[in-house]
């Protein structure tokens, strides 16, 4: 990509953005919509109408009409991006909007890999306090967004009766219900082992 033209950069950008599978058309305020998917809108043509701006240091610079909007951010090689249509007037900021959505994606990468499906075993005979315990780390792994693998561990003759491990498996998960839902239901893994995969409810 050449980086001697801010502008022609900048478009190349967005080009990509597009023919990566984004769909993009025109609306009656002059603006292009970069995917129908994301909730931003570049404005690249003059129109109607009044925009509160913000610039790209993020200081307030006002409300002002829309081509004169779009003039400040081509004096800066910038975009003139609608960040929240449903405020009145609507809220635009003056940035570079192929850095911005770079920047996000490599964020939600990020967030994702943090993500992890963390395991919490329990016992057919476990003691009430432990029950609680496990309870609380399971709510709080739920809250910070990973998956939490409940695994039921057998011994001895407690393999004999694994419905025993079940009933408690789907206490712990009624326990959490106001929070998670259940991914996969109990499955038997091995003679000594009983597991369920809970997540967060969206």
């Amino acid at each position: 990509m050449n980086t001697g033209n801010p502008t022609a950069a900048r478009g190349q950008a967005i080009a990509a953005l597009v023919q990566a599978g984004c769909s993009s058309r025109r609306d009656r305020k002059g603006g292009t919509d970069i995917a129908e998917q994301t909730k931003y809108r570049v404005i690249d043509r003059p129109g109607p109408g009044s925009v509160r701006v913000i610039d790209e240091e993020g200081n307030q610079v006002g409300v002002m009409g829309v081509t004169e909007a779009l003039d400040l951010a081509n004096e800066k090689e910038l975009d003139l991006v609608e960040m929240n249509p449903k405020s009145d007037p609507p809220l635009c900021k003056i940035m570079d909007f192929g850095k911005f959505k770079y920047d996000q994606s490599k964020n939600s990468k990020q967030v994702q890999k943090v993500r992890k499906i963390k395991e919490v075993k329990l016992r057919p005979k476990t003691e009430k306090h432990d029950f609680d315990v496990k309870l609380r780390r399971a709510r709080n792994f739920l809250e910070e967004g990973h998956k939490v693998l409940v695994t039921m561990v057998y011994r001895g003759r407690e393999q004999r009766h694994p419905e025993l491990g079940r009933d408690v498996l789907m206490r712990f998960f009624a326990d959490l219900e106001d929070l998670a839902k259940m991914e996969r239901e109990p499955v038997q893994e091995a003679r000594n082992r009983m597991a369920m995969v809970l997540t967060k409810k969206k």
